[in-house]
């Protein structure tokens, strides 16, 4: 996401860097780049306006213009104000006083509401919350048997009426079910429906009076940019929404949608979806977002990613046997599986600070981590708990099993060995020169991830180069 808005504002941060004073001329020529990255990523032309009117205003200060770092004061201006307009901090769901709580999810055909809910409810189910589902759209075929698919995979329970076409009364119903049944939070999926459709319109706005739901989420499009935040405004002023969930963001390179939907609408965006999975949901941080537009990373989502994924005491099982170098192929494929868990490894990197912009042009090959799960797959249980007992005749019999080469079980061999020597130098602190090693220090160890030697990464040996080093 944002790859060619990051790219576009970095050229503009460029040409400030290196010198020692800044004129008014060389802001406004940096801002000139910032405004067409913008138009370019479909940021609304007033949104641009007034954004930049903020930036001018405050960069021709003097405590820019006189600063001795005027470029980083120039980039923190604009990560202010990307956070601003976004919305200044995290907008929760408004929770009832009294369970349960109703979230209404609106908006056009086609932008994922189904998926959404399907999503959210799983999102609470996490959080250790009761939703319930409710399929209310009777109009898109197969909707409703949708819902029921998304919701068993999820975990979460759904009601509908095959036998009856009347949204409210499905709702209210769902709603009443809730309550007996002591659920705290209820989804509904309406129909997709446009903003001059004014039947469907009105379905809702009735919807919304008997049941006065708590939440009212607007599934806001990403790549459908300034025209789906338009439909929002219009939604905006029907049903008073009170949040917008931004769907499809992984397939979206500009992003000018979430820039603009809180200027234009006033709703908050709330959540944004990543991915096509149930779990790929993250609520949404202003600042977070404001710090991937600008390549800074985004170690805090990364941090919560992991904390899901790994158990605590296991945990700190885990860097136990790291610091006593009891750490095993057991291990390590466990951690491996955390790790495809949590997402795309290629996005995963982008959150860690600095790595982003040394990824640019770069792809990740998920296949070699499936290569080497199958091959420590294909070990008995004792060769994973004691790698050194694989001779031969082994090796052979596990590169057979996997669909691989014996040079490959000898490399992951290999840098499992100096992994874990090197895991017994950092915990007791005699890395190089009396210091912990660092990235730099790693050499081969990447190869751990992939392909011959190296990151799986396909880039070429330079690209490696610049991230490992």
């Amino acid at each position: 996401m944002f790859e060619a808005l990051t790219e576009r504002l970095e050229r503009a941060f460029s040409r400030l860097r290196g010198r020692g004073k800044l004129r008014e001329r060389d802001v406004d020529e940096a801002l000139r780049e910032v405004r067409l990255a913008l138009l370019e990523a479909d940021v609304s032309v007033e949104v641009v306006r007034d954004f930049l009117a903020r930036i001018r205003e405050r960069a021709v200060g003097q405590e820019v213009l006189e600063s001795l770092t005027p470029a980083q004061q120039v980039v923190k201006i604009v990560y202010e104000e990307l956070v601003r307009l976004m919305g200044e901090a995290r907008e929760d769901v408004r929770w009832a006083k009294s369970p349960p709580t109703v979230v209404f999810l609106v908006g056009l055909q086609g932008t994922g509401k189904t998926t959404t809910a399907a999503k959210l409810a799983y999102h609470f189910l996490r959080e250790g919350r009761s939703p319930l589902l409710v399929g209310a759209d009777v109009y898109r075929p197969a909707a409703r048997e949708q819902l029921e698919t998304l919701g068993a995979k999820a975990g979460v329970p759904v009601y509908t009426r095959h036998d009856v076409d009347d949204a409210v009364r499905i709702a209210r119903e769902g709603v009443a079910r809730a309550r007996e049944e002591g659920r705290d939070v209820v989804l509904v999926d309406t129909a997709g429906r446009l903003h001059v459709d004014e039947e469907l319109m009105a379905e809702l706005e009735r919807m919304k009076a008997e049941l006065a739901p708590h939440e009212i989420l607007f599934t806001l499009d990403a790549m459908a940019g300034q025209d789906a935040v338009r439909v929002a405004r219009e939604f905006h002023g029907r049903l008073a929404l009170t949040g917008v969930v931004v769907t499809k963001l992984d397939g979206d390179s500009r992003g000018g949608a979430v820039l603009s939907v809180r200027a234009v609408t006033g709703a908050p965006v709330k959540f944004v979806a990543v991915g096509e999975k149930l779990e790929d949901l993250e609520p949404f941080y202003p600042d977070r977002m404001a710090q991937r537009i600008l390549g800074m990373g985004d170690i805090l989502t990364l941090i919560e990613k992991a904390e899901r994924e790994l158990d605590e005491r296991r945990a700190a099982e885990l860097e136990r046997k790291m610091r006593e170098a009891t750490f095993d192929l057991e291990d390590f494929l466990e951690q491996l599986r955390s790790l495809r868990r949590m997402g795309p490894l290629e996005e995963l990197l982008k959150l860690i600070p600095g790595v982003g912009g040394a990824l640019r042009g770069v792809s990740v090959d998920e296949r070699e981590l499936r290569r080497l799960e199958a091959i420590i797959l294909s070990m008995t249980p004792e060769e994973r708990r004691r790698p050194e007992i694989v001779n031969y005749s082994r090796r052979k019999r596990i590169a057979r099993g996997s669909g691989t080469s014996v040079q490959d079980v000898n490399r992951l061999l290999k840098q499992f060995e100096t992994m874990r020597k090197l895991m017994k130098q950092m915990s007791r602190g005699a890395g190089k020169k009396g210091r912990l090693p660092d990235v730099g220090d790693l050499g081969d160890l990447s190869g751990l991830l992939g392909g011959a030697g190296g990151f799986p990464f396909a880039g070429g040996k330079k690209a490696k180069r610049k991230f490992w080093r």
